[in-house]
């Protein structure tokens, strides 16, 4: 039993690591997952942003319509902050409640948080201290704009400027216990990810004899 955080800025291909991860036997408790969650109708935050935003943050479904968000708030400092300021709080909540959950599993727990680092180039919380070990997935920042263009679909205005409110790879890597890099193709994370693995399986073991 442990806990393990995982991080990575958007377009590292952390969520791709994660998967693998979980497959080696990990439970896996995701802040992305809980951010859309929490985001639907009927999640905690979904009417306070309709609130502020307005309803032509809607799509016809009634679900939020996430790149306009992102459209608004990662052009805007104050939006993007009045913004955080609604959903982080709940969001931490959540993934305190999942956490705990996974625990009682007694399995290895793999928390998913992508802006664990600060673009000042600290930790974003204190209790993110209390982890077993942090995994950092890296990559260059290039690679990273070319991800989101090709794969996600995203205009590279936009990827460069989701990428630059983030910490840099060089202030994550400052916070690796374990360090991947993910600058080439999927296939060449099997070996690292059996290292991974089993330096994730010593740290537990430790925890298990203290």
């Amino acid at each position: 039993m442990g806990e393990i955080a995982i991080t990575g800025g958007i377009g590292s291909g952390k969520t791709t690591v994660a998967k693998l991860i979980v497959n080696r036997g990990a439970v896996l408790v995701d802040a992305d997952q809980i951010v859309k969650d929490l985001q639907r109708p009927g999640g905690k935050v979904f009417n306070k942003i309709v609130e502020i935003y307005g309803n032509d943050i809607l799509l016809g479904d009634g679900e939020l319509n996430r790149q306009k968000i992102a459209e608004i708030v990662f052009n805007d400092e104050m939006q993007l902050s009045r913004f955080n300021d609604i959903v982080h709080p709940a969001v931490g909540e959540e993934m305190g409640i999942r956490r705990k959950e996974a625990i009682k599993q007694g399995s290895i727990v793999l928390v998913d948080i992508p802006l664990m680092i600060t673009p000042d180039g600290e930790l974003g919380r204190e209790e993110y201290k209390l982890f077993d070990g942090i995994i950092v997935v890296d990559c260059e920042i290039e690679t990273a704009v070319s991800r989101l263009v090709q794969q996600r679909g995203f205009d590279e205005k936009d990827a460069r400027a989701r990428i630059a409110k983030q910490a840099t790879p060089e202030q994550r890597r400052e916070f690796a216990d374990f360090l991947i890099d993910n600058n080439g193709p999927e296939e060449n994370l099997s070996k690292q990810i059996e290292k991974c693995w089993e330096w994730v399986q010593t740290l537990t073991a430790k925890k298990r004899n203290v």
